[in-house]
Order: C-alpha cells, then structure tokens, then sequence
C-alpha cells in the first residue's frame, strides 16, 4: 500500500542574523506566495484517484457512493489547509522570513512556483508522468549535467529520505485504520504492522526516487542551468534547511491523519458496514 507522500520540493533559503517572531499573517502569506494553495488542490486530485484505486484493489464489488462521498471529504481541501498552516506557522515560529519572501517575489522565484506547481498538475496526466520518467531515465543514463543538477538539489535537501520516511508513516496509519476497523486478523498487532511497513521500505524507496527526479527534471525544464545553480544554492543554506524541514512537517500529520482514516474508511466498506 503505497499513498505518495507530499513531495515538497519548493526548498528555500534565508538570511542568517538576529531571530525575530514570525506574525501568522506573515507565515499565511509566504504560504501563499509559495503556491501551497495550488498543490493542496493538485494533492486533492492525487487523493480522489487513490481513493478509486484502493476500493479497485480491495473492495472493488463493494465500492458505492458512499465511499467515494467519505474519500471526497477526507482530501477537503479546506481542511488540509487549515491543518497544514497550523504546522507551517509552528515551525517558523522563531523565524526571520523577510530574505524569503524577497527571493520568491523576484521573477526568478515566481517562475520557479509557478514551474513547480504547473508541473505537479501536469503529472495528473498519465501520458505526461510516463513521458516524464522516460526523459529522466534518458537523462540518468547520459548523465547530462542537468542530471547532476537535480542530483545534487535532491541530496541537498534530502528530498528522497524526507519523502520515505513520510509514505512509511502514513503506510503504518493505513494499516492502523485497517486494524481499528476490524478488517486485520485479530492475532497481527502494531508490532507485526511495523514490521510488514519496513518490508515496503525498498519499493517505497525506489518509488519515491523516480517519481521525485522525474517531476523535477519535468518542472525545471525551461530554468538555464545558471538559474537552477542559482536556486541550488538557496536551498543549501543552513537556513534554507530550516525552511525545507518546514514544508515537510506542514504536511507530515495531514499526511499520516488521512491515512488513518482511508484505512478505517475501507475496513468498513470491506465489512458492509455503514460509513
């Protein structure tokens, strides 16, 4: 079971000097300026077709409305949001975003969100996201130096890990609403979960690799490499690691909560039982 985690890859850096107290209002709108509106969008859609996917796979002659009304509502977009800036705020509570805002409200950092999100949506699209892994496998074969780009943007900012590291968990959620729905054998207790969750870790892993360097050799495409050189070097302040870890824990427990309740939400459809 496999949900694809948030894959953050909008990684920032900012100046260094005295901490000041980030204002809410202030968080609220560099979280706009980063375009995060638009992928909780994009990540709703992602949702609905996991959803189909998993009543296809394990309920498929019992799939109703009634379960595609529940997945509906546990990827509202409203309340990911909500839950997400709550994080977001939270982590840069003790933090100076001036130089971050500054950098994405150049025509540089505007196309890099732009870049990210339009590509993220397009990958909606089967067609598109074979396409996608087909130009990157080229790439990693011919080890262009755009390749290496991505390569070391991806190491940077510890993009394949964080993102493991987040499917695992909301794998292990999954398999925790399964089981407080009653749709796992009595005896298989979280130890045994955990367990069978590790076992996934290598396909996850390289899941998550392909897809992430396939998305970013897609939305990068039309940046110059001095421009992608540029934008490297952002991320790779200590600040801009702060940053990064940000993004990801805005979207960490939403990730793990709706996981959750995709499991507990089958193990009903499985049983008959009403949602």
């Amino acid at each position: 079971m496999f949900l694809r985690h948030a894959v953050v890859i909008a990684v920032f850096g900012f100046a260094q000097g005295a901490a000041a107290q980030t204002a809410p209002t202030e968080a609220r709108a560099l979280w706009s300026l980063l375009g995060q509106p638009e992928i909780i969008a994009i990540m709703r859609e992602e949702g609905l077709t996991y959803g189909a996917e998993i009543a296809t796979d394990m309920f498929a002659d019992r799939a109703n409305a009634d379960w595609t009304a529940m997945v509906s509502d546990i990827y509202d977009a409203n309340r990911i949001e909500t839950k997400a800036i709550a994080a977001f705020e939270m982590a840069l509570a003790n933090t100076n975003i001036t130089a971050i805002t500054a950098f994405f409200e150049t025509p540089l950092g505007r196309e890099i969100i732009q870049l990210e999100t339009s590509a993220r949506r397009a990958m909606l699209d089967d067609a598109v996201d074979e396409a996608a892994r087909e130009a990157a496998a080229i790439a990693l074969a011919d080890d262009t130096p755009r390749h290496q780009q991505i390569t070391r943007f991806i190491d940077s900012n510890d993009l394949i890990e964080s993102n493991v590291v987040g499917a695992m968990n909301a794998n292990y959620a999954f398999y925790l609403g399964l089981m407080e729905g009653g749709a796992l054998p009595g005896e298989l207790d979280q130890t045994q979960i955990l367990t069978d969750v590790w076992s996934q870790e290598g396909d996850i892993r390289n899941s998550t690799g392909e897809w992430v360097v396939s998305f970013l050799t897609l939305a990068y495409q039309p940046l110059t490499e001095e421009e992608l050189d540029q934008y490297i070097a952002f991320t790779e302040t200590p600040a801009g690691q702060t940053m990064n870890r940000a993004l990801f824990a805005a979207y960490d427990q939403v990730f793990v909560d709706i996981s959750r309740a995709l499991g507990l939400g089958a193990a009903l459809s499985m049983s008959g039982a009403s949602l």
